[in-house]
């Protein structure tokens, strides 16, 4: 480009994917773990999609169910917990520290005041109660190790109170304390999801207190959670950046600088990488096909989509909400969707 700026074109975009989100055969990876680090973070709202993403970039899927079991609930090193737009993720046990301090503290403050003034309306216990019911439930958690929400509440009844919400709305209804109050503890980084009730594909899960984290300056924090996310998911325009983090602009932008981003030239305008990733990247050197699950990492990564989605697909991938299902992939591009029969 005139101003120094390297282009970056769809095709090599389509290449960085294909290697470093582990995609193409020889890219694949042996372990759990190291498609959880390779990604940054593994969508984890639905069980399923944790166990899919990961079976899909083994060089052995057949090992997947008993592997991911292992790194999540025996050796801990991967960890459920709130992250990004305030949404559940997987992430590597040493990213629980950056995770919290990036994006988890804005959110549990909003978290917090959002609850408290939902029971104030509904003329519930004040916010000394609340602390009371909080810290009897965790102290209930430490000896329990793990435990669901209705085993919590038999060790500390409050938690089955109930109060009114969005009275008059459409969407009024009513919610339990504990319904609430560990989504809150959850974002506040004091719990994280444990093993599910059922097999791996169960909604239903325990609770368990989170991993012991150092308390990160939140700024840094930030720098090094997108200098993780740059590099695998790089180039990245702003809006790219803003969204995945669910950062003000002007935290990105701080981030940006911090790490030294370079900018590149795309398609969709100016993007980022890391510093010392400006030179072009050749592809996997032979095709390959992936079938990703729904909110797959990949398939979720960047706002701005073009490059490896074709418009007339959206409709027909993403729900109301802008969560994508499953996906067919070839070379780099989604191609279609899959669904698995009843029978």
């Amino acid at each position: 480009m005139g101003d120094g700026r390297r282009y970056i074109d769809g095709a090599e975009r389509r290449a960085r994917l294909a290697l470093r989100h582990r995609l193409a055969g020889p890219a694949r990876a042996t372990a759990p773990e190291d498609v959880a680090r390779s990604l940054v973070a593994l969508h984890g709202s639905d069980p399923a999609t944790v166990y899919l993403a990961v079976g899909a970039r083994l060089t052995d899927p057949a090992t997947t169910v008993d592997a991911t079991d292992r790194a999540l609930y025996e050796d801990r090193a991967l960890v459920r917990m709130h992250g990004m737009r305030h949404t559940v993720f997987v992430f590597p046990a040493a990213l629980t520290a950056v995770v919290h301090a990036s994006t988890g503290l804005d959110v549990a403050a909003r978290e917090r005041a959002s609850l408290l003034k939902d029971m104030a309306k509904a003329g519930a216990p004040d916010a000394a109660w609340l602390r009371e019911v909080e810290e009897s439930a965790l102290a209930a958690l430490a000896r329990r190790g793990q435990a669901t929400a209705t085993e919590l509440a038999r060790e500390e009844p409050r938690l089955r109170e109930k109060f009114a919400y969005a009275a008059g709305k459409s969407y009024e209804g009513v919610h339990t304390v504990s319904t609430r109050l560990l989504r809150v503890l959850g974002v506040e980084g004091k719990v994280v999801r444990g093993r599910p009730l059922g097999s791996w594909t169960s909604s239903q899960f325990r609770w368990a207190p989170a991993p012991e984290h150092p308390e990160l300056d939140a700024a840094e924090a930030r720098a090094d959670l997108l200098l993780r996310w740059l590099t695998v998911c790089g180039p990245a325009t702003e809006a790219d950046l803003k969204w995945w983090t669910g950062w003000r602009v002007t935290d990105v932008r701080r981030a940006l600088a911090s790490i030294g981003a370079r900018e590149v030239e795309l398609d969709e305008g100016t993007g980022y990488v890391t510093d010392g990733d400006v030179e072009p990247v050749a592809g996997p050197g032979e095709p390959w096909a992936a079938l990703l699950p729904a909110l797959d990492p990949t398939a979720m990564g960047w706002q701005q989509r073009d490059w490896y989605l074709a418009p007339e697909l959206r409709p027909l991938l993403f729900d109301y909400s802008g969560n994508i299902g499953p996906t067919v992939w070839w070379n780099g591009r989604v191609v279609g969707g899959w669904a698995q029969r009843p029978d």
